[in-house]
């Protein structure tokens, strides 16, 4: 009979130290959690080098995004400031939180809906804004959402203030102006010596130092005001961009003859403007001369290039190996294409946006491209995912009996390795007042009030369809028999969604299955 022998006394010894010692380690680690720092950008569409746009000078952002995930197909839920933010801010859509202008609190409008810092907070974090995170004003309570969604009252610079007082200097100094909408400055020409971004980035330094001896964890909101309108920044920045770079920059001059007048905007902040105002523009087609182009392309990018400088002094000022990090654009901001300058549409360029996520649990030598189709709507659970805090229940539908859950998805699995390559979706939406562009009521910024019209927009892998279709503003409800336009274009010929395909009966099938599909995910 042959003999097994049992572990000695000094194996199982050596055993019960090995599992007391991981135990140990394994709780060190769940104590010490992650901090979470969100930062936004308005009005920021892809326009920096790691997104291969080569007019860009944005080395602190390039920088970050070489340890991190760089989704290169992101997008908003509506191209206008309040609703975006707040649909990302509670992982809601639009629809859902009845909110499409700035007039509304979604808590008393449409459901008591916990938001992604409130989470954080709620699970022990201690939680920040600083700057520009939730729309100031009716949308956030007029409070930024205080106490339910940040631990203290959010911080504004006060700076804000003078963000169209006559702060801009006329051309060739001296005498300042209001509400230019190219307005780069000296800073000691200005109130407290100073700009909005550059107060909540030392706010956000000074937050961070404070923390740094503290147990409790973390969750910080900065929001920047740049590059969204006017382009008032250091002067130096412009001299970053040479004008001859822009003139060329898209060959759009004129409106698209098969777009549908309802999916037009006519840039009315644009046109409002002290410096643009007594240009003659046409309304509502212009177009903007090609000189005027090339000087606002000139502005953006160096709005652009300098809260990049900015983010490089908050980036240095945090510990990145207990920070996930979240790098975002509210909506996206259109340069010209199809002959418009702003936002306020259902276009590829006033809906995409960069989204750059970094944490210490996926270490990264070099940018790891995710190209699948992501939403604003999934950064608040795959933020709580990064955080390890118990996973975001998806919604039954609206959600509306759920305090928290999100109408997105995580993207923790595809950090992980885990993804399944599912064909996603990014589904986005934009008000109208009628058929037609209109100064009053705005057609680009309707009051729910005024809202007739809603386009709806599908953006799959390959294409973009749009149905702009009646909407029943007293009961939120849409009629998908009165169509009012209808947008079909091909990605893989057609990135710039020039040639309008709806109309062509080569694509009624892609077409009809697009529409399917669309309703279908609406709801």
């Amino acid at each position: 009979m042959s003999h097994i022998s049992g572990p000695s006394v000094l194996q199982l010894l050596l055993l019960w130290i090995t599992l007391c010692t991981s135990a140990a380690t394994a709780s060190g680690q769940s104590a010490a959690r992650y901090n979470v720092v969100m930062v936004i950008f308005d009005d920021l569409r892809p326009a920096l080098g790691v997104y291969g746009d080569s007019l860009a000078r944005t080395p602190h952002l390039d920088a970050f995004a070489q340890g991190s995930n760089v989704f290169s197909h992101a997008y908003s839920q509506q191209a206008l400031c309040a609703p975006s933010r707040n649909s990302l801010l509670t992982g809601r859509r639009p629809d859902t939180l009845h909110l499409y202008d700035f007039y509304s609190y979604w808590r008393s409008f449409a459901g008591n809906f916990t938001t992604l810092p409130q989470y954080f907070q709620q699970h022990g974090y201690y939680t920040y804004s600083c700057g520009k995170v939730f729309h100031p004003g009716l949308s956030s309570n007029n409070t930024d959402d205080y106490p339910l969604s940040w631990s203290a009252p959010a911080f504004h610079p006060r700076t804000e203030q003078f963000m169209n007082s006559p702060v801009c200097p006329e051309h060739g100094g001296g005498v300042l102006r209001k509400n230019y909408l190219i307005c780069p400055v000296e800073l000691q020409t200005q109130p407290y010596k100073t700009l909005p971004d550059i107060e909540s980035v030392t706010e956000a330094l000074r937050f961070i130092d404070t923390r740094k001896h503290s147990r409790q964890p973390y969750f910080l909101a900065l929001g920047f005001h740049k590059p969204h309108i006017n382009f008032r920044f250091p002067r130096q920045f412009l001299g970053r961009f040479p004008l001859s770079h822009f003139y060329n920059y898209t060959e759009d001059t004129l409106k698209p003859p098969d777009m549908p007048d309802v999916a037009w905007n006519p840039y009315t902040d644009v046109r409002s403007r002290d410096d643009f105002k007594h240009r003659n523009i046409s309304f509502p087609y212009g177009p903007i001369s090609r000189h005027q182009a090339a000087q606002i392309r000139q502005a953006y990018y160096a709005s652009v290039a300098y809260v990049d400088d900015l983010f490089g002094k908050l980036l240095a000022g945090l510990d990145l190996e207990r920070t996930v990090i979240a790098v975002l654009g509210d909506h996206g901001w259109s340069l010209g294409e199809h002959a418009e300058w702003a936002k306020y549409s259902n276009f590829e360029v006033a809906l995409r946006v960069p989204l750059i996520i970094r944490s210490p649990e996926f270490p990264l030598a070099e940018p790891r491209k995710r190209h699948s189709i992501t939403e604003l709507v999934d950064v608040f659970p795959t933020l709580v995912d990064l955080a390890h805090l118990p996973p975001l229940p998806a919604c039954n539908g609206s959600g509306l009996e759920q305090p928290s859950c999100s109408q997105g998805k995580s993207l923790y699995p595809m950090l992980q390795g885990l993804d399944l390559g599912e064909d996603y979706v990014a589904i986005s939406q934009y008000p109208r007042p009628g058929m037609l562009p209109t100064k009053h009521p705005n057609s680009d910024k309707p009051k729910l009030r005024n809202i007739k019209i809603m386009g709806y927009t599908l953006r799959t892998s390959h294409y973009r369809y749009t149905l702009w279709v009646r909407f029943h503003a007293h009961n939120f409800s849409r009629d998908w028999h009165n169509i009012y336009g209808e947008e079909l274009y091909d990605h893989r010929l057609d990135s710039g969604e020039e040639f309008n395909l709806a109309a062509l009966p080569e694509f009624n099938s892609i077409r009809q299955h697009l529409r399917w599909r669309l309703i279908e995910a609406v709801g």
